[in-house]
């Protein structure tokens, strides 16, 4: 076996990368990749068995947005065995190098684990971290503006332009330089309810169900009034908002499986906060 890195130009690593991605969790990085939104801050640690990717754990790096400052970040994902190659410690040997190779360089390293592993990441370090989700009530407002669908591909190159030059979604807690993993989520979860509100100059990532807005992200180059953009009701936000016009309540939030965080030295992690949804790997 050997360890491999930075093989995204390799079309045969890449390719069966992306086939155990596949296998595994039912994920498909091709069109991701095809249409360039693998970037250079992705970055998947493997072994090899005769040219094969038979285990992985991957880097993102970004940095978190907190109480408006920004910090260095790496958040962990896409870490899976093939079952021929299970109960070796090859992720344990991953993670261990990963952090090795990482020491000293981030003020976070954190990961969103699934419940069937959730005593595997305390042996690195990692805690579990509570989030909490908001929502609010958005009044009637006559001026609202309108909002137009957008599609894919036709709208494409208007989507990258607006998500690759984004402002953080909140200062309060938000990501930021994860305009990859943003693009995956537009192309593989997404692409139904995404839409354009011109006089913002937003991209709107929303659904609405039982009379709840279910909102995902603002993304725009600017802050926006969101009272513009949505319709007036109940908002559940899928990020941590921190507009100034209007009252939040927070709930803890459950979601399937838990966020582990590995905090560097000297620093802290928020009580009340909600990672952005759409910058999950």
């Amino acid at each position: 076996m050997k360890l491999v890195s930075n093989y995204r130009d390799n079309n045969v690593l890449r390719g069966s990368f992306i086939q155990l991605a596949s296998d595994i969790f039912g994920l498909d990085f091709t069109n991701w990749h095809e249409k360039g939104y693998w970037g250079s801050r992705y970055i998947p640690f493997s072994f090899t068995d005769g040219g094969r990717v038979i285990a992985n754990v991957s880097v993102n790096e970004l940095e978190l947005i907190i109480a408006g400052k920004s910090l260095k970040a790496l958040q962990i994902g896409t870490v899976m065995t093939h079952p021929d190659y299970r109960h070796r410690g090859l992720s344990a040997s991953l993670m261990n190098h990963v952090l090795a190779e990482y020491e000293g360089k981030y003020d976070y390293v954190y990961l969103f684990a699934n419940d069937s592993v959730l005593d595997f990441y305390p042996k690195f370090g990692f805690e579990r971290v509570e989030e909490h989700q908001f929502s609010t009530i958005i009044p009637s407002n006559t001026d609202r503006a309108g909002l137009r669908k957008l599609e894919i591909p036709a709208d494409l190159k208007q989507i990258e332009k607006i998500v690759y030059g984004r402002a953080p979604v909140s200062q309060a807690f938000a990501t930021a330089n994860s305009g990859g993993i943003t693009m995956y989520h537009i192309l593989n979860v997404f692409p139904d309810h995404l839409y354009y509100a011109e006089k913002e100059d937003a991209i709107v990532i929303f659904t609405e169900e039982n009379g709840q807005v279910q909102l995902y992200d603002v993304i725009s180059t600017s802050p926006v009034n969101i009272t513009n953009i949505l319709p007036a009701g109940e908002v559940v936000f899928h990020y941590t908002p921190d507009y100034k016009d209007l009252d939040f309540r927070s709930l803890p939030f459950k979601r399937d499986g838990e966020l582990f965080v590995k905090i560097g030295i000297g620093q802290e992690f928020p009580r009340f906060f909600k990672h952005p949804l759409t910058s999950e790997a």
